[in-house]
């Protein structure tokens, strides 16, 4: 379950006068034929705002949902799961909390949360002359303190480039988890390892084993199905105003 609270909100925003009680706290299982909220008052108030609350309540339980199922899938390892910045424009607040609400953990709200250097930064400087290793270096040379620095990478070699020129975070970028394993058993164990592309619940469990730090997967905010939740008036309630 999430959005709970955004649903309320919607509904009281088209007519305060409704009472709207939530049953089911974000973050909570729940079961076919569950009553997450119950609302009364005006039917047109109701059915006015019905659509886009349970538009955010479905797309935000819907994340959720399928986060706490990439976690299943990897119980047992220490890895974190996350989303990526693959996000609704205008609902990325939200989008990640649900994220939160499945037990997963969030990667960066915004550019500046830290500097991610990724292939198509690699292949503009690399036009200007510079290495992986000078860029690195470069980007470290230049970031605010304590800021990290994440690197893309797609084979074993430039994991040990990044290395060499001093990243905190190296992101694995579509390799088999056997490559993985290979940059993981090379690289200091102070620098974390990230595991991305082409990530989803049928291999996440083996690239678990690759004993990587992170597992960040787009799929939980771009493209989530959404939970089937419904509104339904109860005719024994209904009274003539």
């Amino acid at each position: 379950m999430a959005g709970g609270e955004v649903a309320r909100r919607v509904f009281l925003r088209v007519d305060p006068s409704l009472k709207v009680e939530v049953l089911i706290e974000d973050g909570a299982k729940v079961q076919p034929g569950d009553i997450v909220a119950t609302i009364s008052g005006k039917v047109i108030s109701i059915l006015k705002a019905e659509r886009v609350a349970l538009n955010f309540l479905q797309r935000l339980s819907g994340i959720a949902s399928q986060t706490a199922q990439y976690i299943n899938e990897t119980k047992g390892y220490d890895v974190k799961i996350t989303e990526t910045r693959k996000t609704t424009p205008g609902l990325r607040l939200l989008e990640k909390y649900a994220v939160r609400m499945g037990g997963g953990q969030n990667h960066r709200f915004h550019l500046g949360d830290g500097i991610l250097i990724k292939d198509n930064h690699l292949a503009a400087l690399r036009a200007l002359g510079m290495s992986l290793k000078d860029i690195v270096s470069k980007a470290k040379q230049n970031a605010p303190e304590g800021l990290k620095i994440e690197v893309e990478v797609d084979t074993v070699e430039e994991a040990a480039a990044a290395v060499e020129g001093g990243a905190d975070i190296i992101l694995l970028d579509n390799m088999s988890p056997d490559e993985m394993r290979r940059v993981v058993d090379l690289i200091p164990q102070h620098i974390k390892t990230e595991a991305s592309g082409g990530i989803t619940l049928t291999n996440v469990g083996e690239v678990a084993t690759a004993r990587v730090n992170i597992i960040s997967i787009g799929a939980l905010t771009h493209s989530p199905k959404a939970l089937d939740i419904s509104l339904e008036l109860e005719p024994q309630t209904l009274k003539p105003i």
